[in-house]
């Protein structure tokens, strides 16, 4: 990845501006300096510009645009998920995609839930990081094919069913919710493991979900559906 400065939201314009340019100036080195280094380790190397200009459509237009003209391997969207409202988000997200170059990977960094993701996918993004499932199942929060569980509520203290026999995992098939609950509340680590590879089994599954129903053609109303039951509080 491009070194680059990610403004804080909210943020003046003035600011978000200057730290567009400076990023666009860090690039402009990075990838000289890319350009100047043999690949290591027996592999290709890769460089990912970053887009960057706050919630400023003109700034992220013009931003896109500089990263573009570097003809990239695949391009990063950053600056997102910041605490911005998740429609803001939404529609800088649809306006990069629509000027990044649609035959390399677009990248939006720092995203997030299962519904962010869905969302994102059908505005045109293609790959994504995030510390949240694993942070948030280390916080009892867990993601899964009926909508989200606070694992530490008193509800599940007696549910012996999976935790998620919906998708392809055998530890959120085979340990109970009642489980996974005493080991959060006893301060287990084994709770916060089982929860973090629950949340990215999920994951895994909601992703391989999604590129099945856009090779099916029906992605635009499953995601639809999808969204509302992974919103639901259990």
């Amino acid at each position: 990845m491009a070194f680059d400065e990610c403004p804080p939201y909210p943020g003046e314009r003035a600011y978000v501006e200057k730290s567009m340019r400076l990023t666009h100036r860090w690039l402009d080195r990075c990838w000289e300096r890319f350009h100047e280094t043999p690949d290591r380790y027996g592999y290709t190397q890769n460089l990912f510009p970053i887009v960057q200009g706050g919630v400023y459509p003109d700034l992220r237009r013009a931003s896109c645009e500089y990263v573009a003209g570097k003809n990239a391997v695949g391009n990063a969207i950053g600056g997102l998920s910041v605490g911005e409202p998740e429609e803001e988000m939404y529609d800088i997200c649809a306006a990069c995609c629509a000027i990044l170059p649609e035959a390399r990977p677009r990248y939006l960094m720092g995203v997030g839930t299962p519904w962010n993701i869905l969302e994102c996918i059908s505005r045109g993004v293609d790959m994504f990081d995030c510390v949240l499932p694993t942070r948030n199942g280390r916080n009892a929060m867990l993601f899964t094919s009926r909508g989200v569980i606070n694992i530490d509520n008193k509800k599940w203290e007696t549910d012996f069913s999976p935790i998620d026999d919906g998708i392809d995992s055998e530890p959120s098939n085979f340990y109970s919710k009642a489980y996974l609950r005493h080991l959060i509340k006893s301060k287990e680590i084994l709770g916060l493991t089982i929860a973090s590879v629950h949340n990215l089994a999920f994951y895994l599954h909601l992703v391989r979900e999604a590129r099945a129903h856009i090779l099916q053609g029906d992605f635009a109303s499953w995601k639809r559906e999808q969204v509302e039951v992974l919103k639901n509080r259990l």
